[in-house]
């Protein structure tokens, strides 16, 4: 069955703003590193992708901060992919502090060769992912389609 790959993430002082709050770009890195992460537990780490002359570019990202994290806040990264494409990911990501979302972000990765050229998803892609493919909504369907 399906689920969200998981990732624990302590707040440092240095990720704060000026306010005291992990500042808001530190949220895009914190959830790119969930998605590595994901990909390296299902055996597509980036530098084997590479070998493999594939890419995945971030094309467009979406974030909502509901809650701040503060320094120590340890924080749960939550991924999911949430649809595939004929040449691109849909990934669904939350920021979890105990009971409480932080944040929320939909990532779609585009897949390209390594010269930059737009790719077909590859079917073994399709098939590593499997354990954290989550269809969940088809409204999703409608989140930028222009691939």
């Amino acid at each position: 069955m399906p689920t969200r790959h998981q990732h624990l993430v302590k707040v440092r002082f240095y990720e704060l703003d000026p306010y005291g709050h992990l500042n808001h770009s530190v949220y895009v890195q914190l959830f790119e590193t969930g998605r590595i992460e994901l990909l390296e537990s299902v055996g597509l780490g980036l530098p084997d992708l590479e070998k493999k002359d594939y890419r995945l570019v971030v094309s467009h990202i979406e974030t909502k901060f509901l809650s701040p994290a503060i320094s120590g806040n340890v924080v749960l990264i939550q991924t999911g992919v949430i649809e595939e494409r004929r040449a691109s990911l849909l990934w669904e990501q939350q920021m979890i502090r105990e009971d409480t979302v932080l944040s929320t972000q939909k990532v779609l990765t585009a897949i390209t060769d390594t010269e930059g050229k737009l790719i077909r998803l590859p079917e073994f892609v399709v098939k590593a992912l499997i354990p954290y493919t989550i269809h969940e909504n088809k409204a999703n369907s409608q989140w930028l389609t222009d691939d």
